[in-house]
């Protein structure tokens, strides 16, 4: 798996308000370029050169938004984790 991030980068992406940061990864040999994610969360993701989704920024705000895109993903290329301790927020553990 490969994830296309803007690396050393950090975005406060009004969200939740707790402070809290995901890193947020997106599996590009998943990712079919359908475009909800940037449709729901422009500030946190964008389009690359092949028309594929990537992520904007390496550490994301936690989001309401961020979690609908995720959660809305068509093929669920989409991953969330907590950045302090690696905890998965999306998708959720079985």
């Amino acid at each position: 798996m490969t994830v296309a991030v803007t690396e050393g980068s950090e975005f406060p992406v009004e969200g939740s308000g707790s402070g809290e940061k995901w890193r947020v990864e997106i599996d590009d040999g998943l990712c079919i370029g359908s475009g909800g994610c940037v449709l729901r969360a422009p500030e946190a993701f964008e389009f690359d050169a092949a028309r594929q989704s990537c992520v904007r920024h390496e550490l994301l705000a936690a989001s309401d938004l961020i979690l609908d895109a995720a959660e809305n993903c068509p093929v669920e290329a989409i991953s969330i984790r907590v950045a302090a301790d690696g905890r998965m927020v999306f998708p959720p553990d079985e």
